[in-house]
């Protein structure tokens, strides 16, 4: 009786705000509010799902001596023998090794960079020199890289090239340096290529970032008596970080992913050791040589691997700075 009477005296309005909504009345409350939203989102993930969830069927034929002219179930099933023979193939090692040569270095630059480029671009003073700069840094991207190999390997020739100019005229060499025919100076022509390239336009993004720092801060420091240099480490680079955190571990988890254009280009028969990666591996050895189901077994390392770096590196950041994609 006592009992009925204390839940009589609570107001109606009180007992039903203490009810929890179930999961799917959230839901469909929830699409309803945002059903625009959830409208224009739908296209997008039929395009995810058909362009990239899709296609992981064909995975299946790293399993199989995949044979076009036959049908799934016809095909030759073999377990684990086409990794077994990628990982027993010294090419292959090669190119894993110039891969991740590659990218380590162009991963180190293209961070250094465009953030240097983007904090000493942002304090310029005159607008005309600040948007000139910027418009001239950003231009090669839109450079195809087939002109830009092209630029660059007529810059290095060693008949009238701009460097064996530059080094002859100032005394540094006495004969011209064939630097295309070097193996070990590929991996640094690469990289200064890329940078020279991509350095404006990925400079944008943290000259976005910055913008967004509130100038209060910066009027406060020097207030303070703060150096322009204290400025930038102290505000500047801080104010950035989340940006940097975010670029930094979404380009760890592509560093297998560096692709061919840049080595097929500037590559040639004397720098093959140097130039090879591992999409030019998989190129050569899986579709030129008809071995699908050996091609297939490259990515599928490749993905597996991207995978592992992207939940690796994100978990460091998130236990460390508390930043993280995922």
């Amino acid at each position: 009786m006592k009992a009925d009477t204390v839940t009589s005296q609570i107001p109606p309005d009180t007992r039903t705000r203490n009810k929890k909504p179930a999961s799917g009345g959230r839901f469909w409350r929830s699409f309803k509010n945002q059903k625009y939203l959830w409208m224009m989102s739908i296209p997008f993930v039929i395009w995810a799902f058909v362009f990239s969830y899709l296609p992981l069927w064909g995975w299946t034929m790293a399993f199989q001596k995949y044979k076009p002219a036959r049908g799934f179930f016809e095909q030759e099933w073999v377990g684990f023998e086409h990794f077994k023979t990628l990982f027993s193939d010294s090419q292959f090692l090669l190119a894993l090794r110039n891969t991740l040569a590659m990218s380590g270095m162009g991963l180190v630059a293209g961070f250094i960079f465009p953030i240097t480029f983007a904090i000493l671009l942002n304090e310029v003073r005159l607008g005309f020199f600040k948007r000139f700069a910027q418009t001239v840094s950003y231009l090669p991207h839109f450079v195809s890289w087939v002109v830009a190999a092209g630029i660059v390997t007529k810059m290095l020739s060693g008949e009238n090239g701009l460097a064996n100019d530059i080094l002859l005229g100032i005394g540094f060499i006495d004969a011209p340096i064939q630097f295309m025919a070097q193996g070990h100076l590929f991996w640094g022509i690469v990289t200064l290529s890329d940078v020279w390239k991509e350095t404006g336009w990925n400079a944008i993004i943290y000259l976005a970032a910055i913008a967004g720092i509130g100038p209060e801060l910066y009027e406060a420091a020097r207030v303070d008596g703060a150096s322009r240099l204290r400025q930038v480490w102290h505000i500047t680079l801080p104010g950035i970080r989340p940006t940097i955190t975010v670029l930094l571990i979404m380009s760890v988890g592509n560093l297998l992913n560096i692709g061919f254009e840049k080595q097929f280009l500037l590559g040639n028969n004397l720098v093959t050791d140097y130039s090879q990666v591992l999409d030019l591996y998989s190129l050569k050895y899986g579709l030129g040589m008809a071995r699908y189901s050996y091609g297939t077994a490259i990515n599928i390392f490749n993905s597996v691997i991207s995978v592992i770096l992207l939940f690796t590196i994100n978990g460091i950041f998130k236990r460390t700075t508390k930043e993280s994609l995922l």
